[in-house]
């Protein structure tokens, strides 16, 4: 089962596949048009298209068919525009009673990028249609599914996979066609992910799109401030980092958009726990590990706040050793950023999918595998992340990913989709960079490259 946006991203995706939208759109009209003819034998037919993909789908069906169509408004894209003038002797205006004399009705009216109740000729014709006691057949999803105002059908033909909310008492009869998406516009993730990122509202306030808690610093200073930077780069209001005393002054001086609380002892210890996690309370967001160094009452404090944390969760680094070999089970969002190392570690084994996965499903958790391709899991679902490129090796981008990762769940995202999507906004950064910086690049360097990943991927 998918949801709406997860349809969105795979045609996205399958399209910077070179698999064009006006390709699955033929597909997906053929498998309608094959199904509507089995089902339909003698009955008259008529397709009713809104001005969305899913009444291009309805206009190719209807090409291929023969049939007549009535349109509920003008066509939004180009490709539903180009589908509807290739039939136009047979597309009709809406108008109350033009469904009268067909014995099956095709819905195409409102697919799955529809948002909100049906207004308007798409209010008039479900209420029409529902109270009609024709025959009807829903191209992917019923229109208006999950709102006041939905078609009942008998059959819905929908395309991929079930999407979310569809049962067959909202539904009919559900029939799954094939449309030629390739698997790797799910597998791997791709531009069409972007759709996800979630942007403020235009009535926001400071604080409404995230605030992270960095846990980091001791011996090491610019881990914890390298991830820092990445949250906010990628989006998030505020960062807080809550570092011991011998690193807080350090961090705050590189930059003047950190929030730095210095906490009482050189390293993290289980004095600070109580002040921890009333930072924490403060926070949508937690990433520990950073720069807290080997040190074994650092690690034992790291540990037992992991186990006390009621924040959505990033772990990283030595925050990761913290917890190996224990049998840690999450109930709250935690993504487990390891390189191949530590994931042996964690597994107390060299790691592979099968293990990695069995461990995140095991956990509870959401693991980021980082690597040449980064594999993202939760124990069912699997993804993996192509961008990035070999000057990545560098120290420091490690701290930007967990950062990223953070300020993604920090505004809302869920665990798995966060680290999807961080994975690919930090490697794209990092080929950005390459290509100005060469082999010198640095992890700041990818950090800063964040925000124009963002300008150019989300305008499209």
């Amino acid at each position: 089962m998918i949801s709406p946006l997860d349809s969105r991203v795979m045609d996205a995706n399958s399209e910077s596949m070179g698999i064009s939208i006006e390709e699955l759109m033929q597909n997906a009209g053929q498998a309608l048009a094959e199904a509507v003819s089995d089902i339909a034998g003698d009955r008259r037919v008529l397709f009713v298209c809104g001005g969305g993909n899913n009444g291009g789908d309805g206009y190719v069906a209807a090409s291929i068919l023969g049939s007549d169509v009535v349109r509920l408004s003008d066509p939004k894209t180009k490709v539903t525009r180009k589908r509807m003038e290739q039939i136009m002797g047979h597309v009709h205006n809406y108008e109350e009673g033009c469904i009268n004399g067909y014995g099956v009705i095709v819905d195409c009216a409102l697919g799955t990028g529809a948002e909100g109740t049906p207004r308007g000729n798409y209010a008039s014709f479900i209420k029409e249609l529902n109270s009609s006691g024709r025959f009807v057949i829903s191209a992917d999803v019923p229109s208006g599914l999950g709102t006041g105002i939905a078609v009942r059908p008998d059959v819905t033909v929908t395309f991929h996979d079930i999407k979310t909310g569809m049962t067959e008492e909202n539904c009919g009869t559900i029939i799954i066609a094939d449309i030629g998406m390739p698997r790797e516009a799910f597998l791997f993730v791709g531009p069409g992910d972007m759709l996800r990122y979630p942007e403020p509202g235009k009535s926001s306030h400071k604080g409404d799109n995230g605030k992270v808690l960095v846990i980091g610093g001791g011996p090491y200073t610019g881990a914890p401030a390298i991830a820092a930077s990445a949250a906010l780069r990628t989006g998030c209001d505020i960062v807080r980092i809550a570092s011991p005393q011998q690193s807080a002054s350090i961090i705050a001086a590189m930059s003047p958009s950190f929030i730095v609380t210095e906490l009482s002892c050189r390293s993290l210890c289980r004095k600070d726990l109580s002040r921890l996690s009333e930072l924490s309370e403060a926070a949508d967001a937690v990433l520990i590990g950073p720069g807290i160094g080997p040190g074994a009452p650092a690690r034992s404090a790291a540990a037992e706040f992991i186990s006390l944390c009621r924040k959505p969760m990033v772990i990283d680094a030595d925050g990761l050793n913290a917890i190996a070999g224990k049998d840690m089970v999450f109930s709250l969002p935690a993504v487990l950023t390891p390189h191949r190392g530590e994931m042996a570690r964690l597994l107390g084994r060299e790691p592979d999918d099968e293990t990695v996965m069995a461990f995140a499903k095991r956990t509870g958790s959401v693991v980021l595998l980082k690597g040449r391709v980064d594999m993202i899991t939760d124990g069912t679902r699997v993804r993996y992340n192509r961008t990035g490129c070999a000057a990545m090796t560098v120290g420091g981008t490690g701290d930007a990913l967990a950062g990223s990762v953070a300020g993604l769940m920090s505004k809302g995202m869920g665990a798995f989709d966060a680290a999807c999507l961080a994975a690919y906004i930090c490697g794209l950064a990092g080929e950005r960079a390459f290509d100005r910086l060469s082999y010198g690049m640095t992890a700041p360097d990818v950090v800063e490259s964040i925000p124009r990943v963002l300008k150019r991927c989300l305008k499209r």
